[in-house]
């Protein structure tokens, strides 16, 4: 047996600057703002689906989002020219900041509705 000790299971906290989560807060109000007045459609397979008929104008994804699956839709939304936003939490605050109870690692933005979360995004 190993002598060393054990050590105990601390979370590891990323250190996030005071931009970086003011970033975060801004984008969670617009999301909130798009899902109550736009049109939203949640989860790999819809986002897939709206994206090849050219109805996404705008998709987020979490950053415990698969690789492969990440690369399938970036490919996807360049050749549909969609914006791509890659939300800076993994897939549990996503489906958080959509005000659901449940996970979401991938949605797609149909209709912004009141929000300004297109332009905001661009920067």
């Amino acid at each position: 047996l190993d002598s060393t000790p054990l050590r105990p299971l601390l979370p590891k906290h990323k250190m996030v600057s005071k931009k970086q989560k003011k970033q975060q807060e801004n984008i969670n109000s617009r999301l909130s703002l798009v899902m109550k007045s736009g049109k939203v459609v949640l989860g790999y397979k819809q986002t897939l689906r709206s994206v090849r008929l050219g109805k996404a104008k705008m998709i987020l994804l979490s950053n415990n989002t698969p690789p492969l699956r990440k690369s399938e839709i970036e490919y996807y939304a360049m050749l549909s020219k969609t914006v791509v936003y890659h939300y800076n939490g993994n897939n549990i605050d996503l489906g958080s900041a959509c005000g659901k109870y449940f996970r979401c690692g991938v949605l797609s933005i149909l209709n912004p509705g009141d929000s300004d979360i297109l332009r905001a995004t661009a920067k």
